[in-house]
């Protein structure tokens, strides 16, 4: 891989080769190691995992930031860069080998990558929407057509629930919920399907890993928990029965939800169950199970990748190691041995520990050495 990078925040004509298996830069903080890779995070089509609006991509004293990668794929060679404009942040130009692209969303499959920050060591323990951010991204990454899916089901909640006070306010009529119901049963049943079918999925992956973790101590199962459908095993029927029995959990919640004023069904308000010897990980999990339990399902979702696209994706570890103690450590960079390492850390003896690879070291957004 190549990778260039110039007034992408602190950032500073940044540009170098990277080696096949492991790759750390190091320095102290705020010298830019996160938004390096959180550069190269975004060439993948996903969202900043820090939350960052474009127009915070350019640099404080900057006019414009830009970035470039490059990579093989199993069939050739691939180049993707984007660039934003401080006079007009949200017209962002990306290219995928020269062609420009509408929407960075549109890179979605192109550049495998996963992305593991210190906050997803709390994903076992942390709100319901994090873990269905969760299984949306990973979803998105195999599913094409799965975002424009998520999109249309946000909007049509957004509208239901608007539609919702309204009629309270006795402004609207509950026959103006039909055209946001039948929105939300399409959107609905698909999106449920596909989160069951991955989570099922993840639990035929993270169970092994974590007994292995465990050395057989303990017993991890996870599971998705919807609040339409008592139960999604076996059924695919998303246009369907599914679609009928969306529908009609809606239309039995109006009266509620008109007086709640929000809408209380619906895969908003799902949930990814996970639990330890039968015990919720997230009410009842201590600390070191919740985090081993987070870790696995992050390995997980790059052995998920891996199987489903018969490509390896690249690893970016942002400062998450440093969180683990060195037999967890070990068993992350043995999990994922065999694909493309970056890692950022402050001291690179703590990662490297027999493992060969490059070292580049990073001050004031630049690449000041590499060894």
């Amino acid at each position: 891989m190549e990778f260039f990078a110039n007034g992408y925040k602190n950032l500073k004509d940044v540009s170098f080769l990277a080696d096949p298996k492991m790759n750390i830069f190091c320095g102290e903080n705020a010298q830019g190691k996160t938004n390096l890779m959180e550069a190269i995070w975004l060439c993948s089509g996903c969202r900043s995992f820090r939350g960052t609006k474009d127009k915070d991509f350019i640099a404080f004293d900057g006019d414009a930031a830009h970035v470039r990668l490059v990579f093989s794929d199993r069939q050739r060679n691939q180049e993707i860069s984007f660039s934003v404009q401080r006079d007009n942040p949200k017209d962002k130009r990306v290219t995928l080998n020269g062609v420009k692209l509408p929407l960075m969303s549109k890179l979605f499959g192109v550049f495998k990558c996963i992305s593991f920050i210190p906050d997803d060591l709390k994903l076992s323990k942390g709100a319901p929407d994090g873990r269905r951010l969760f299984l949306d991204l990973c979803v998105s990454q195999i599913k094409h057509g799965y975002v424009s899916a998520l999109n249309k089901y946000e909007n049509a909640l957004s509208q239901r629930n608007a539609t919702l006070k309204e009629i309270a306010a006795g402004r609207c009529s509950p026959d103006d919920l039909d055209m946001w119901d039948v929105q939300l049963a399409d959107a609905g049943s698909y999106i449920s399907v596909l989160r069951n079918a991955y989570a099922g999925k993840l639990g035929g992956f993270c169970a092994p890993m974590y007994s292995r973790l465990s050395k057989g101590k303990e017993n991890l199962k996870l599971y998705y928990r919807s609040t339409v459908f008592e139960s999604l095993d076996g059924r695919f029927d998303h246009k369907g029965e599914l679609y009928e029995e969306y529908l009609q959990k809606l239309k039995s919640g109006r009266e509620s939800d008109i007086r709640l004023g929000f809408t209380q069904s619906g895969t908003h308000r799902d949930d990814l169950e996970i639990e330890i010897n039968g015990i919720s990980v997230k009410d009842f999990g201590s600390q070191g199970q919740q985090r081993s339990a987070a870790l696995v399902m992050k390995l997980s979702q790059a052995k998920i990748l891996l199987d489903e696209t018969g490509e390896a994706p690249v690893m970016l570890l942002d400062d998450v190691l440093s969180e683990l103690d060195a037999s967890r450590q070990d068993f992350v960079l043995n999990e994922i041995d065999g694909m493309q390492l970056f890692v950022t850390c402050c001291d690179p003896t703590t990662v490297l520990r027999h493992r060969m690879g490059k070292v580049f070291y990073m001050r004031d957004g630049g690449i000041i050495a590499e060894r």
